[in-house]
């Protein structure tokens, strides 16, 4: 099941994108991206950095047309034909049948390269491996990690997930589960003990990229939940998943940042995913996208979703080691309430910001009378700066930091006034509509 995003353009950003707006990517109908419309600028250090090209590749599979992701309204249109050096591009990492996300695929009929999937695959745990070690992690999270074949009408695509219970609830990405293309789909869990399923969707929500499958395997291994919160930069991570479709692949890294507001854009006019994500250089690759980054206790921290490539290189190079997770307490937030209400409640300031500026800051745009930022004293024509001890330097940086929140919490709000004297106000983040 794959939800439409609500059109919440006050909740934290400008309004939707339209159609052909830079950074997207134009298809054929076998999925395969075409030419760039065009590419943005960045603004802060927000990504993509100062100094990149901002090309985003597409999740392979998307139907046209179709709604991908909305960051509670989507973000600021991004300004196109503006060329910098580095080509650094940004893609979801799910893995799509005859388009290539990451500029490889396995080809299951040519009778060449590794199995790409996870039912000729049993991952063997290593024994009387020492805690704390890449081992004993791997030992303890690969039955709960598993690799999600989907085959719709328009399109084939994998990723994969982590089992939340013993009745058989899997949490994913919504690119992932949307990766048949729209309608009906079938989709096939494969386990690392080499057994496969069938699964259904839960529900599933664009905006946030998140998605709930349920299959009809019990007796299933819950992965244990940690918590994003508590994470620091420069910790071990390790990030499980079924890259390209090699099931039960593990790769080990650290947090290289936190807190990094990360937009990924889908096809044609599709409003945009920005994540408030954790950055890692643990190696993630196609078909990594809903898959597990555990610390080194072997507890969930983070749900892989988006990788950095080098733009103009083809389809994409894979890991250059500019990797991005959803924080788990987000994740799970919003899996919880995808489980019991199927749709997802999100916060917003009452504000319309660009992507990207000219400035360094959230520059508000359009105020919503009688919204948060209205009551706050925040005037058309502020510059947002901080959220709390955040620091916001982009539209996308406040889009990221108001989603980390829930409708009713009470955040500092630092901003530029007109006059360009810098002020600090509180204000309650209402419910997005």
């Amino acid at each position: 099941m794959q939800q439409r995003p609500e059109d919440d353009r006050y909740a934290q950003s400008g309004p939707p994108r339209p159609a052909g707006d830079g950074g997207q990517w134009a298809h054929d109908r076998s999925g395969r991206p075409g030419p760039a419309h065009g590419a943005g600028t960045a603004g802060g250090s927000a990504y993509p950095p100062p100094g990149s090209t901002a090309e985003f590749p597409p999740v392979t599979g998307y139907p046209a047309g179709a709604q991908t992701t909305s960051a509670s309204g989507g973000a600021g249109r991004r300004p196109a034909g503006a060329l910098v050096a580095g080509g650094l591009a940004l893609a979801l990492v799910s893995a799509a049948v005859g388009g290539a996300v990451g500029g490889y695929v396995v080809s299951r009929d040519s009778g060449s390269g590794p199995a790409t999937s996870s039912e000729s695959l049993s991952i063997q745990p290593v024994a009387d491996a020492p805690d704390g070690t890449v081992q004993a992690v791997a030992n303890k999270v690969l039955p709960s990690v598993v690799d999600i074949e989907v085959l719709g009408a328009r399109g084939e695509g994998s990723g994969s997930g982590v089992v939340l219970s013993e009745d058989g609830l899997i949490l994913s990405n919504n690119h992932v589960v949307a990766s048949g293309g729209g309608g009906p789909a079938e989709y096939l869990i494969g386990f690392s003990d080499g057994k496969t399923a069938p699964a259904t969707v839960v529900a599933a929500d664009p905006a946030s990229d998140m998605a709930v499958l349920r299959t009809e395997r019990t007796g299933l291994t819950p992965i244990e939940i940690g918590s994003s919160d508590t994470l620091t930069v420069g910790q071990p991570v390790v990030a499980i998943g079924s890259p390209l479709g090699l099931a039960g692949t593990v790769t080990t890294g650290i947090i290289s940042a936190m807190n990094r507001p990360v937009m990924a854009s889908g096809r044609g006019g599709d409003q945009a995913t920005v994540i408030d994500a954790l950055q890692t250089d643990a190696a993630i690759n196609p078909g990594n996208s809903g898959g597990a980054l555990v610390n080194m206790d072997g507890r969930l921290v983070g749900i892989n979703t988006a990788i950095a490539t080098l733009g103009g290189q083809g389809d994409g190079s894979g890991s250059i080691g500019l990797g991005f997770a959803i924080p788990i307490d987000q994740a799970m937030r919003i899996a919880d309430q995808l489980v019991e209400t199927g749709r997802v409640e999100r916060a917003q300031i009452g504000v319309s910001v660009p992507s990207y500026s000219g400035v360094r800051g959230a520059e508000v745009l359009e105020v919503v009378p009688g919204g948060p930022a209205d009551d706050g004293g925040i005037e058309q024509g502020s510059v947002i700066v901080g959220v709390g001890d955040r620091v916001i330097d982009s539209g996308d940086g406040l889009i990221a930091a108001v989603r980390s929140h829930v409708p009713g919490d009470e955040i500092e709000v630092t901003y530029i006034d007109p006059d360009g004297q810098e002020q600090t106000t509180t204000v309650t983040l209402a419910t997005a509509e």
